[in-house]
């Protein structure tokens, strides 16, 4: 099959197209950027359901939560549209066993931004495309590229689940840290330390930044006893300046431009090391911190980059390193999580 070639017709026009009634599975962020969608795409729901044990008869955009039991014995046949992320092995295998039963879908919608991907997306980055493919290293990258972008189109998680593979491939067969100067981007409360800690066959020194001040804090406290181990307040972009943290804001940072708590802002060339494995998983701004680190990437250190957090970052990220560093081998892994979050770009 050509990469380009779909088996299936892209999801929202499926939806758009259905006899079927669709029922929303979700009540979070996730929900509300499909129905958004939903909306202007004229794609109508007909209810929202709950995993059992989280139905209150709560409402949600107009919806009483309901049962899927229930919105079977009101419906009959129907599509269930997944509105949510996880990771967790009993979740995942609990969609997978829905996805059996019923037709499901898991239509993608980007952590950042609003661009969705349907036929005019592929239209207009379909060279793009092709050629981020060209360059990556191996057979295994080439097929997650493509398991990856079939489920863009279609939102089927099938396409997600021939292509999974655990971190400790990537770490093993492809990063081999061994003696490493390691720079964390987006360091959270220190788990990326931990997984290096993990995988790394020793290191020098560890410079794990994180922007959201009370994260820093945990994270500060979760690396003190780590040799030669330094934790930094700061956010990563292209240029350095100053970000403003909503006090509330959780795992991801969320970013105001004119209130919050004030946060410095820094470029990877501005930084006083050189690492030889640096990791960002920075909620959207992977690709700002590369065209900051445009003399870093000429020492060619490991990357370890996520690429799923806006539409287009799995083939403009991988076009975005070699253009910066054209020795660059690339690879592309997918790791367990429904929908296609924990996709990472790795290069050596």
């Amino acid at each position: 099959m050509e990469l380009l070639d779909f088996e299936y017709p892209n999801a929202w026009e499926h939806l758009k197209n259905a006899e079927k009634p669709i029922i929303i599975y979700g009540m979070g962020n996730g929900a509300d950027k499909i129905l958004d969608v939903f909306e202007s795409k004229g794609i109508k729901a007909a209810g929202v359901m709950a995993s059992d044990d989280f139905v209150r008869r709560q409402s949600f955009r107009g919806f009483t939560v309901k049962k899927l039991s229930d919105l079977e014995k009101e419906f009959g046949e129907l599509i269930i549209v997944l509105c949510f992320g996880s990771s967790l092995e009993e979740v995942i295998g609990h969609i997978y066993a829905l996805a059996k039963e019923y037709e499901l879908l898991a239509p993608y919608v980007p952590v950042v931004g609003e661009d969705i991907i349907d036929d005019a997306f592929i239209e207009e980055n379909e060279d793009s495309i092709k050629a981020a493919f060209e360059l990556l290293a191996d057979e295994d990258s080439r097929a997650v590229y493509k398991g990856v972008i079939n489920y863009y189109y279609t939102g089927r998680i099938d396409y997600l689940k021939a292509v999974e593979s655990e971190k400790s491939e990537a770490f093993n067969n492809i990063l081999k840290l061994k003696n490493e100067s390691f720079l964390d981007l987006g360091a959270y409360r220190g788990d990326t330390v931990d997984e290096f800690l993990r995988f790394t066959d020793g290191y020098t020194s560890i410079t794990a930044v994180e922007p959201n001040p009370k994260n820093h804090n945990k994270l500060a406290e979760c690396i003190k006893s780590i040799p030669d181990a330094t934790a930094v307040n700061a956010g990563i972009s292209d240029r350095s300046g100053v970000m403003y943290i909503s006090k509330n804001a959780g795992r991801m940072a969320s970013l105001n431009a004119e209130k919050g708590v004030p946060v410095p802002v820094i470029r990877v060339d501005d930084i006083d090391i050189k690492p030889t494995y640096i990791k960002a998983d920075i909620e959207g701004m992977e690709s700002a911190m590369l065209e900051g680190a445009v003399n870093m990437l000429k020492t060619k250190p490991k990357l370890n980059i996520a690429a799923y957090h806006r539409t287009g970052d799995f083939f403009r990220l991988i076009l975005r390193i070699n253009k910066l560093n054209p020795d660059y081998k690339i690879y592309l892994r997918k790791h367990p999580y429904i929908p296609c979050w924990d996709l990472n770009i790795y290069a050596i």
